[in-house]
């Protein structure tokens, strides 16, 4: 038994009648009663966030303003800066090329103005300023003493309807030609002259003068002029000879009245022979451009030294190919007529051919050699040849010891044995070689 007024221990597991009493604080308002003992608490119910339709609009509408300017303001964001992504980029498809080109342009002007300024320091040690000036020295060495022909002459035999009288129209013509000796000889081509009533010669220094005819050479086309002139500066013969094919050469005349042109080439060819029907004309050809008016101007080499006359061209103008007299042939002509008028040829009075094996087989000689005699001219009183004893299908081995092979040789040899002489000729006739002799007679003169 206990007093009133003490308090016992509570034991938990005492019966209902004894359970004692935990005052239990005060739930707040609203909160859900304790559980009951040996029951677990309830959890609070999860309560789902409201779903907006896109067109629904918060009930703040300053937020919602907001918003909507910032999406506005991002997509003009966006749009401004594709449109200036595609800006940069047409851009850039033009103004890199543009670079690109200017930057090409500047480097290749750069490239060449450091050429021109090397150029400009260099170029008068370069090999072609040399060349320049060796060209333009040989213009110097041989253009004083080439000169202007003008001629008056005979041009043709014309019929007027009105009077049918022969009459003859007087006809001016040009050509050139050069100075050989100080004491006024000039030499130029028979044809520039030919038929002519008179003869005036323009010099470099620009003195016109009157020339007349010392001689002439129908067979090589060559004249020869005399003017009465002091302090002449006469042209240097060179030795044609000597010039081989691939030469540079230089022609100097007056093209169609432009008087002391000079144009230069290489010498193409040497012994062009029979091209124009004579045997004594054994042109040089070159790719000088040769036109009418530089008929009887000089050829020169490259020291201004006479190798041939120029005569002759392709057609009616330049084509490409001209001809000119050798100097060494156009030297003894000119020596010859200077001192005779004319000049007298040595004449055997036979038409040569060239010998096929048949031939030569039929002579007996083992292989083709020497000069057919495939004719002799008749005469009253005989050619040199037939006084002789040649006879036709002779083959001519040698003239005057000279082995022969070809034609224009043995016409050469016979034109340059004085008139009067007395050679000997070896022939094959028939298996045998004789040695004849023949009194060399004179080429009759060309009509």
């Amino acid at each position: 038994m206990t007093d009133d007024n003490t308090s016992s221990a509570a034991c938990p597991f005492e019966g209902p009648g004894d359970m004692s009493y935990s005052p239990q604080p005060a739930s707040p308002e609203g909160a859900s009663p304790p559980a009951a003992a040996g029951e677990f608490p309830q959890p609070p119910p999860i309560v789902a966030p409201r779903r907006l339709h896109p067109l629904d609009r918060p009930d703040d509408e300053e937020a919602s303003s907001r918003s909507d300017a910032a999406r506005i303001r991002l997509a003009w964001a966006k749009l401004v800066w594709l449109l200036s992504f595609m800006a940069v980029l047409l851009a850039v498809s033009y103004v890199v090329p543009y670079i690109a080109e200017q930057t090409q342009y500047a480097i290749t002007r750069g490239k060449q103005r450091a050429e021109h300024d090397f150029a400009i320091k260099h170029i008068d040690a370069s090999p072609l300023a040399e060349m320049s000036r060796a060209y333009q020295m040989v213009s110097q060495v041989v253009g004083p003493s080439v000169v202007h022909i003008n001629t008056v002459g005979v041009e043709s035999t014309i019929l007027p309807l009105s009077t049918r009288r022969r009459t003859r129209m007087p006809a001016e013509g040009q050509g050139s030609g050069v100075i050989v000796e100080s004491s006024g000889y000039i030499l130029t081509n028979y044809h520039v002259i030919r038929e002519s009533q008179q003869i005036e010669v323009a010099l470099s220094d620009g003195r016109k003068l009157k020339a007349k005819i010392v001689g002439y050479d129908k067979a090589t086309d060559l004249a020869v002029l005399k003017i009465d002139a002091e302090k002449l500066v006469p042209a240097r013969w060179g030795n044609s000879d000597d010039v081989e094919p691939g030469a540079l050469v230089w022609a100097v005349g007056s093209p169609f009245g432009l008087e002391r042109s000079i144009t230069s080439g290489i010498l193409s060819a040497k012994h062009r022979a029979g091209l124009a029907g004579s045997l004594h004309q054994d042109f040089l050809q070159t790719d000088a451009a040769v036109n009418p008016g530089n008929s009887g101007g000089p050829l020169v080499d490259s020291r201004g030294q006479i190798i041939g006359i120029n005569t002759a061209i392709v057609g009616e103008a330049y084509q490409g190919i001209s001809f000119a007299i050798p100097s060494n042939v156009a030297r003894e002509v000119y020596q010859r007529v200077k001192s005779e008028g004319m000049v007298r040829r040595g004449w055997l009075g036979v038409e040569l051919a060239e010998v096929t094996p048949e031939q030569a087989q039929l002579a007996g000689l083992p292989a083709p050699a020497g000069v057919l005699i495939a004719g002799i001219f008749q005469q009253t009183d005989g050619s040199p040849a037939d006084r002789a004893g040649i006879q036709p299908g002779d083959i001519v081995l040698r003239w005057n010891g000279a082995k022969v092979n070809a034609p224009v040789e043995l016409s050469k040899l016979v034109a340059k044995t004085p008139i009067g002489s007395r050679a000997k000729v070896e022939v094959a006739r028939a298996g045998e070689e004789l040695t004849l002799e023949v009194v060399v007679g004179e080429r009759p003169p060309l009509d």
